[in-house]
């Protein structure tokens, strides 16, 4: 498998380092995309500057966006790398590559964490206590926020949607779950019928005026983080991919981005990002939870609410891919999850990335000629932590565990095994 491909990201050298950096360029330029490009350092490598906040700088081509952030932490590990993904059955000519942003962190892995560097410094300079947001009982988005909050000693509360059935009871320690209770995090469960007839903007409302009237200065995250503040995580993403690419020398070139669609702040990131850089890729995204006008229409507003000036169906095309319904899915799809883990090594989470790559390698399957010769860069947006919630469905697609057969002949001394 070719080995990873990083940025290099523009920050102050000294003159021994820019001439070193500028040999690595040469060197680097001479050898196949598939070789190591590693920077001189990155952000994260640098004592005291990961969960450090400062100012931030748009990318030349999105700084006619308005309004720009004043400021970002520093939360994710950065650059994710992109590499070659060996997926079967391609269509003629047609590459798959893939970024992995579900390697951004352990508790704060995935696309979550990019929005939320944006948001988490708003909600310090707005002099916020606590922070509220909400989203489905395995909510990666509520999970990597109760997290961040934690870092930046910020309470977080979390309204989790879920069963009628489930609503008064204890949610368990599943998956996301846990992480949130590890880190402290208030849990108040809703039910999906109340959540459907009040919905999520007044529910944290309400929940935000009991923290007011309690002396707390709350600062309220929409759903997935996904406003026109949070697309900027995105956009930064593309300044990000479009370093690596430029890395390459002109050899990786993108045709297409895809990705999975859950909120739209991502996609509108994306898709803003692309078409105003020199990327100028495809954004294809793949919704599973809302219908595909729905998310037109979402990105459209989070795009006028940045006075981008363009038209969501002109720079996105979105595709549904929901399934049997948000958070659910077939016994194929998880079949799907499982094959592609067994033989590429790469984990799909079974909410998002893996529902985009089985209808992109479908679509792929049913329409060869529209891929045939394309670059494809796939973009996993973490959320493993989900598929703890799957184990009863997929524990019988899952090879069985055995005991080793030791032969009765073996010499045996006791405590010559140490168990450490």
């Amino acid at each position: 498998m070719s080995s990873p491909l990083f940025l290099r990201p523009v920050i102050s050298l000294s003159v021994s380092s820019t001439a070193s950096t500028q040999r690595r360029r040469s060197s680097s330029s001479s050898s196949s995309i598939s070789s190591l490009l590693m920077g001189t350092s990155k952000p994260t490598d640098q004592i005291g500057v990961f969960l450090s906040k400062k100012p931030y700088q748009p990318p030349s081509w999105a700084s006619h966006l308005n309004p720009i952030p004043s400021s970002t932490y520093s939360l994710a590990h950065l650059p994710s790398p992109i590499h070659k993904w060996n997926l079967p059955n391609l269509p003629e000519n047609t590459e798959v590559w893939i970024k992995r942003d579900d390697l951004s962190g352990m508790q704060l892995s995935g696309n979550k964490v990019r929005k939320l560097e944006f948001l988490m410094a708003d909600a310090v300079e707005q002099g916020a206590d606590c922070i509220i947001t909400a989203g489905g009982i395995q909510s990666n988005h509520c999970r990597a926020t109760a997290v961040a909050a934690r870092y930046l000693n910020l309470d977080c509360y979390l309204i989790l949607r879920t069963s009628k059935v489930l609503v008064d009871k204890d949610p368990g320690l599943t998956g996301n779950l846990l992480v949130e209770r590890l880190v402290g995090a208030h849990v108040e469960l809703v039910s999906k019928e109340e959540y459907a007839k009040i919905g999520s903007e007044n529910l944290t409302e309400l929940l935000k005026k009991r923290l007011t009237s309690e002396g707390r200065k709350p600062y309220v995250i929409p759903v997935g983080g996904s406003n026109s503040l949070g697309t900027w995580g995105y956009i930064e993403a593309v300044r990000e991919i479009e370093q690596q690419t430029q890395m390459s020398s002109g050899k990786f070139q993108i045709d297409d981005i895809v990705v999975a669609c859950g909120s739209g702040g991502t996609i509108a990131g994306l898709s803003l990002g692309s078409r105003l850089s020199s990327l100028k890729a495809k954004v294809h995204a793949f919704s599973v939870c809302d219908d595909p006008d729905y998310f037109y229409n979402f990105v459209q507003g989070l795009i006028d609410g940045l006075h981008a000036g363009m038209d969501s169906h002109d720079i996105a095309n979105i595709i549904n891919a929901k399934g049997l319904g948000y958070a659910m899915n077939t016994a194929e799809e998880l079949k799907f999850v499982k094959h592609i883990a067994e033989t590429s090594g790469v984990v799909l989470d079974p909410v998002y990335s893996g529902k985009a790559a089985y209808n992109m390698l479908k679509d792929m399957a049913e329409n060869p000629t529209k891929w045939k010769g394309r670059k494809v860069l796939f973009i996993h947006t973490g959320g493993l932590l989900g598929l703890y919630d799957k184990t009863e469905q997929m524990a019988s697609m899952i090879g069985k565990c055995q005991k080793m057969q030791i032969d009765e002949t073996v010499p045996r001394e006791d405590g010559i095994g140490k168990m450490f």
